[in-house]
Parts: C-alpha cells; structure tokens; sequence
C-alpha cells in the first residue's frame, strides 16, 4: 500500500452510500422508530459496526451576566445551553468485510422512551430528535448517512396529528400545515 493511500485512508471515510428509510413520517413517546439502513459500497475495507444513533437534544435560551471589558462593567447576554436529554446506538451488524460493489439493507427498530421529551421549537427552547445510520472504521473516521430530523409527539396528540410531508432537501418531517421546513427554511412543495 502506498505512503499516500495510507494517509488519505487516516483522514477520509470509506467511500460508501448509507441511506435511512423510515417506515412512519411521524413517530409518538413510548413507540418505535423503524426502518432500514442501506449501505451500498464503492470500496473494499473492513468495518467493526453497522448501526444507527438516535439522539434528542434540547436547547434552552437563558439569559447570563458576563464581564464586558470594554465596557468595564457586567452586561446581560442571550446564550442558548444544549444537552442531550436521550442517545442510543443500537448495533445493526458486527464486524463485516465490505467488498466493492456491496449493497446490502438492515432493519432497526428503537424504542423511544415514554418520558422523553416530544419535538418543540419556540423562541426560548427547542427540542430535536435526530437519526443517522453509522459504517464504523477502526483507523479512520466513520462513514455516516445524512442526519435527518424526526418528529415525536406525544401520544394523545397521535390520532389528531396533520398530516405530514417530508422536506424533498433535507428529509425532515413536518406537519403539511406548516408553510416551510423547520430544519432548513425550504418551502414546502406540493407533494
């Protein structure tokens, strides 16, 4: 293997397509988010795991005393603290030898626990739940899908929920009362 190969190999994923496809637009505290991860190859390497990562993360915008020094004095300040309320990493496949050309599917289904935190987005707090699939690599970094914002609610709110439509830009799911996607801004399009 050459010098250059070796270094590029530290510093770049494999060259792999990973997409996620969901069963449900819509997914609802204490139920399950299913799907697939589709891994389709362009390399040949080795990968210590398949799997997918679920994480809910909340932002709160609180208002904090700093020292400003030009002005000498202590001033207020608007800054947004975020912490990750639920992550998981389901394993889908173990150690596999991915040939060039490999195209293959696996299926997840993760429960979302009953006492987290459905989405939000306000002017003072927002509460996202994001979902990608993984091809991890020892000795360089992890191959990754797009990440894509779900949309949890609460249980009652399930049956009564709008419908809903996916953003054709970034594959976020949100109610079709909404005029633009809450993930990117695009507008909603006719679907």
């Amino acid at each position: 293997m050459s010098l250059f190969k070796k270094l590029r190999d530290k510093v770049t994923p494999p060259q792999v397509n990973i997409s996620l496809f969901l069963k449900e637009p819509l997914f609802y505290l204490g139920g399950n988010v299913e799907g697939t991860v589709q891994v389709e190859s362009w390399e040949e390497f080795d990968c210590t795991e398949v799997r997918c990562e679920l994480e809910c993360v909340e932002r709160v915008r609180k208002t904090r005393r700093v020292y400003d020094a030009a002005l000498k004095r202590e001033v207020e300040q608007q800054v947004w603290d975020s912490a990750v309320i639920f992550s998981t990493k389901p394993q889908l496949a173990g150690a596999l030898h991915i040939p060039e050309g490999f195209i293959q599917s696996f299926q997840f289904k993760i429960l979302i626990p009953p006492g987290a935190q459905p989405s939000l987005k306000s002017i003072d707090r927002i509460v996202v739940w994001n979902l990608k699939g993984v091809v991890a690599v020892e000795g360089r970094p992890d191959a990754t899908s797009k990440t894509i914002e779900i949309q949890v609610s609460p249980p009652s709110q399930v049956q009564q929920a709008p419908s809903t439509v996916s953003c054709k830009y970034c594959g976020t799911v949100f109610p079709r009362s909404e005029t633009r996607c809450p993930n990117c801004g695009a507008p909603q399009t006719a679907q």
